[in-house]
């Protein structure tokens, strides 16, 4: 079941919070997936190796937390949207465990993705080291409904370290998380999208815990303060054999 239900009046950003000299946003081919995923956070399934790889950059310099790599994954099936992250993470923090918790604080990793032509219409998925799930959907920038429960959403971490033990250093996480095609039919053209359709997206990772965290992202917002919410500067996904 689906509950809606007012979270948050954000006021507008204005093009003054823009950096200049952006790059252009940039592209990604969404490969259909030659084999069964089983979403136990391993990407080690073969079909990840037929998938495009995405590096995060780092567009806020001015941020104390280290900056350490980050990549990732999609593919589709007729069933699901498939999205893989693997982070590198000497030590890896996350508290929150319950669905809808603010993930974000937490070592975690982000979807912002959107069907339509509307491009202030987009789903969000935060999602923590321990696999806890914080999911909306955000008319941006006026409106984020908080209590939107994706449906059958499969989420999966593998952590080569120690959770929340900063004694030890640790090698890293990665996610995997598999998203079906109707949580997203009231903004979708027909479902799952056509070969050759695009969405946009943005992918994005919250690294650390405060004082010293990095925000780090497929597609660089554009924003002056570290702020992922931007969805003129999503990047693009095509769908693709």
């Amino acid at each position: 079941m689906r509950i809606f239900s007012l979270m948050l009046i954000l006021p507008l950003f204005g093009q003054n919070d823009l950096r200049p000299n952006l790059k252009p946003i940039p592209r990604m081919e969404v490969h259909r997936a030659s084999g069964k995923l089983t979403i136990d956070g391993k990407l080690n399934d073969p079909a990840w190796k037929d998938a495009a790889v995405v590096e995060f950059q780092f567009p806020w310099d001015f941020q104390t937390g280290a900056k350490q790599k980050t990549v990732a994954r999609l593919l589709w099936d007729d069933e699901n949207l498939y999205v893989g992250y693997d982070a590198e993470d000497s030590d890896v923090v996350a508290h929150y465990d319950k669905r809808d918790d603010p993930t974000y604080k937490d070592d975690a990793v982000e979807l912002f993705i959107f069907p339509g032509k509307n491009r202030n219409l987009y789903y969000g998925l935060e999602m923590n080291a321990r696999g806890t799930l914080y999911d909306y959907f955000y008319s941006f920038p006026q409106l984020l409904i908080k209590r939107f429960d994706m449906r059958g959403v499969q989420l999966a971490t593998n952590i080569r370290g120690t959770l929340n033990m900063t004694s030890d250093k640790d090698q890293g996480w990665s996610l995997e998380v598999a998203i079906p095609w109707e949580n997203f039919e009231e903004l979708g053209n027909g479902l799952p999208p056509k070969t050759g359709e695009i969405w946009r997206a943005n992918l994005n990772r919250w690294d650390g815990t405060e004082p010293n965290r990095r925000l780090s992202q497929w597609s660089d917002s554009g924003m002056v303060k570290a702020n992922p919410h931007w969805p003129e500067r999503f990047g693009e996904l095509v769908f693709v054999k």
